[in-house]
């Protein structure tokens, strides 16, 4: 998940030598890659976070990688299309109940909206509401294409395994849920953030690209959930070659922000499918609680 190269040293041959190069990286940094803690990211992760709060996870993911990340409830996440060119691919599974997971079709029939923007629930299988989009500046996604697939990446660019120079996205998704526990049957169909489309009356799918430089989303966590995110290419993107730049991810714990959801004064006014997908999680979480 994070790309760092750095030519050898001379004397690596030995064990000793070796040992002495690899130690000589610590602490180093690259263009992407994630900042363990968090807080020792640069300031350009960070600098727009409310006073006081500090950032639970901080990630440059490159284009063609994926990454992995359980969260918990009321976390906000936001991602960055900092070049303009980043194409991410998102799934989201209910940690400790793997087998709910995000609904793409749910997310657009329920909500009567086919392009996802601020205030738009991601919805569950099991109806009910896993997160929220918070905040928006690219409304540019996609909930109705889905990911590149082995077959048509390796058609179209020459190859497409996880490790090639043109992954698809359902093979690094396939990775990231391999790291808790699922497997190539748990892919379901993703969100696509940073890259959108157009359907006309007539059913035709038009691919409207990226909004430019610095755009931005947030998700609230509605439950505990393992978020996934693949950063390739999108299946309709009409350029001949396979590119594409990083995305910024930063994490914080926001529990205050769920009551204003709830409230109506953070993404707005909830619909009413969208406040009853919110009560069908509060109501679970209840159960789940007093047992």
């Amino acid at each position: 998940m994070t790309q760092t190269i750095e030519t050898p040293a001379t004397g690596t041959a030995t064990t000793a030598g070796a040992r002495a190069h690899a130690r000589e990286q610590h602490d180093r940094t690259a263009d992407t890659m994630r900042f363990v803690p968090a807080a020792s990211a640069p300031a350009r992760f960070t600098e727009e976070l409310p006073d006081g709060v500090f950032p639970t996870w901080v990630e440059s993911l490159a284009f063609g990688r994926y990454t992995t990340m359980t969260l918990a409830r009321g976390t906000r996440v936001r991602l960055t299309d900092t070049a303009g060119d980043a194409c991410v691919h998102t799934l989201l599974y209910r940690a400790g109940a793997l087998h709910e997971r995000l609904n793409t079709a749910d997310t657009v029939k329920v909500p009567w909206q086919a392009y996802p923007g601020t205030g738009h629930p991601l919805l569950s299988d099991a109806g009910r509401l896993m997160a929220t989009i918070v905040a928006d500046t690219s409304s540019r996604h996609d909930a109705l294409t889905g990911a590149t697939t082995l077959s048509g990446n390796t058609e179209r660019y020459g190859a497409g395994t996880a490790h090639s120079a043109s992954p698809a996205a359902r093979e690094l998704l396939t990775l990231g849920a391999l790291k808790t526990g699922l497997g190539p049957r748990d892919v379901a169909p993703s969100l696509t953030l940073f890259k959108g489309i157009n359907v006309d009356p007539a059913g035709t799918i038009t691919f409207t690209g990226s909004a430019g430089p610095g755009a931005a989303v947030e998700f609230l966590l509605q439950m505990d959930a393992v978020l996934v995110l693949a950063n390739t290419a999108h299946p309709l993107d009409p350029r001949e070659g396979f590119t594409g730049t990083a995305v910024d991810v930063v994490a914080w714990h926001a529990p205050q922000d769920l009551a204003a959801l709830e409230a109506g004064t953070l993404a707005g006014p909830l619909a009413p499918e969208h406040l009853q997908a919110l009560r069908n999680t509060e109501h679970d979480l209840t159960a789940r609680n007093a047992r």
